[in-house]
């Protein structure tokens, strides 16, 4: 990098950390430290909803997924605005008026302590394990960018986030939150039109797009129903909806966002912001990494994106071999390109998408290749795309604001997870449990002890993440395995009148169960475990709760 992309990158990072710590003065209560005094107005709110869910994982991740999948992963977003509707009219006036900090502390006012422990416990290991996978994508960029180890880079970028977070409480998180969505929305606009700038002459957005499509790039749009299939149009409107409606419903990452907000209408709109501008700023996402690919039509990409793993199989005789197939199936389909764009017809279409699949089926065996000469089965580069094509080609100044916004990104995750991860830690366990009557100063510090603890826990999960596969759908499969689970619990407490603490505990615990065998027994995908978790846990929950008299219950709360 520059200069210039340096001081753009040392001085956005020393603004945030700064801005973050300057918020200390409103941390002196714990209402201040953990919900702002509930005094934040709507659009800071929404924002910093928005901020939480965007986290580097989306820009690296899904851009680089894109690049090889195309745009069909924006399936997965249909049920948002749904699910948003939903909790605006049943979970935050639940949560607002019950005058709590965490989700979980409502559920012992409506069950008891044990059902809100063993949730809150659930949120803290799914929430632990994803803070760590949102941590591991920006050490992507830092390991390519300053040619450290991911290890170092993920304690670099993870305790630096920790310590503004540990120091400004909620408050530093959301505004922190609102300057950073500024650098990101910028960013992702410089990056599409230098991208499209970039194109031969002659080549146009246009014709840009219709070479995506040929190749099935620009489908967004499945309507096979089949539980084995990760992105369709019913795995984004029925399953994608349970993980929405826990993840924005149950998780307190979100739940500390609206909770903050002034009134209850005003953590309602912030909700609403996030459903009617989330799609189209995950569509523009997406459109970037399949733009990237469109770019490498005419550009001899990366055989391999992962420059350290392709260092340590650069010198075999088979890599070089097939590498020189690799240039001649990239000059193929080049031309074929060239081709189909200055006179397309049947004939030239097929031999375009015939060259692709070529190409592909080259970059697939020197894949395997990678896999099998460094003993790495999870081997997986897609994570390193973006990075390498913004590194490679984005000019001077570029560079560094696009690297600016992909740490804003990461920042304003994983602050806000360290931070619900500590005032759960706090009100949940610490003050319910341990110490009932310590004071107010004593709960701050708590939190503030906590967040460092979650931070290196969250460094550690990190240094495992980055070889699990692309990293958007990494962090949703760790919350999958807990959240429909999670959701169900909620659905008893709001809408079955007849549940009582026993069936919710053990609806849970069934409920978990049953994901974990799922994912072990079948082929079924991912975003189904939310529906397969809720589910069992309403069943489970609702009979349990019939062996249950009233008497019984309120002597279990």
């Amino acid at each position: 990098m520059s200069y210039l992309d340096w001081a753009i990158v040392v001085g956005y990072l020393a603004f945030m950390i700064f801005d973050g710590i300057r918020m200390t003065k409103h941390t002196s209560g714990i209402d201040g430290y953990f919900l702002a005094n509930r005094t934040l107005p709507w659009w800071a709110v929404g924002l910093s909803v928005m901020a939480t869910q965007l986290s580097a994982i989306t820009l690296v991740g899904t851009t680089g997924q894109a690049y090889s999948d195309g745009m069909r992963f924006i399936q997965f977003y249909y049920g948002l605005p749904l699910a948003m509707v939903i909790l605006c009219v049943t979970a935050v006036p639940f949560f607002y008026r019950a005058r709590v900090f965490t989700a979980y502390e409502y559920l012992e006012k409506r069950f008891d302590a044990k059902t809100r422990t063993l949730t809150s416990f659930c949120f803290l290991i799914s929430r632990g394990l994803g803070v760590g996978v949102i941590i591991a994508a920006p050490s992507v960029i830092l390991s390519i960018v300053l040619g450290w180890n991911e290890i170092t880079t993920i304690f670099v970028m993870g305790l630096s986030t920790t310590i503004y977070t540990m120091v400004g409480g909620v408050q530093a998180v959301t505004w922190t939150d609102v300057k950073q969505m500024f650098v990101i929305f910028f960013g992702l606009f410089v990056c599409l039109f230098v991208i499209v700038g970039k194109f031969p002459e002659g080549v146009s957005l246009f014709d840009g797009l219709h070479l995506a499509g040929a190749v099935g790039k620009l489908n967004t749009f499945d309507t096979s129903f089949d539980l084995k299939e990760k992105y369709t149009i019913w795995s984004g409107t029925i399953a994608a909806l349970f993980l929405f409606l826990s993840y924005f419903g149950c998780d307190q990452s979100q739940v500390q966002r609206f909770l903050t907000a002034k009134s209850v209408s005003e953590g309602r709109t912030s909700l609403l912001m996030s459903a009617f501008l989330k799609i189209p700023m995950q569509f523009m996402i997406l459109l970037i990494g399949v733009l990237v690919f469109v770019f490498y039509q005419f550009v001899t990409p990366p055989m391999i994106f992962n420059s350290v793993e392709e260092a340590k199989v650069n010198s075999a005789a088979q890599y070089q071999t097939l590498k020189a197939q690799y240039e001649t199936a990239h000059q193929k389909r080049e031309t074929a390109a060239i081709e189909m764009v200055k006179d397309e017809n049947p004939a030239k279409k097929e031999s375009y998408i015939q060259a692709d699949k070529e190409f592909n089926a080259v970059r697939k065996n020197a894949t395997e290749f990678v896999k099998n000469e460094t003993n790495n089965s999870s081997f997986n580069d897609v994570n390193y795309v973006f990075p390498t094509f913004v590194l490679q080609n984005m000019p001077m100044g570029v560079i560094g604001l696009i690297i600016a916004a992909i740490f804003a990104a990461a920042m304003s995750s994983i602050s806000a997870e360290l931070n619900a991860l500590a005032t759960a830690s706090t009100i949940d366990f610490y003050k319910r449990h341990f110490a009932k009557n310590a004071s107010e100063k004593q709960y701050v510090f708590f939190g503030r002890v906590a967040t460092l603890v979650w931070g290196i826990f969250a460094c550690i999960v990190a240094t495992q993440a980055t070889s699990l596969g692309s990293l958007i759908e990494v962090v949703n499969t760790f919350g999958s395995f807990f959240y429909g689970s999670l959701l169900g619990v909620f659905v008893l407490a709001f809408a079955v009148k007849r549940a009582r603490a026993r069936g919710a505990f053990w609806g849970l615990l069934f409920g978990i169960a049953s994901v974990w065998m799922a994912s072990h027994y079948t082929k079924i995908e991912f975003l189904w475990f939310n529906v397969i978790g809720c589910l069992v846990t309403v069943i489970v929950g609702y009979l349990i709760s019939l062996t249950v008299g009233e008497e019984n219950n309120a002597a279990a709360n």
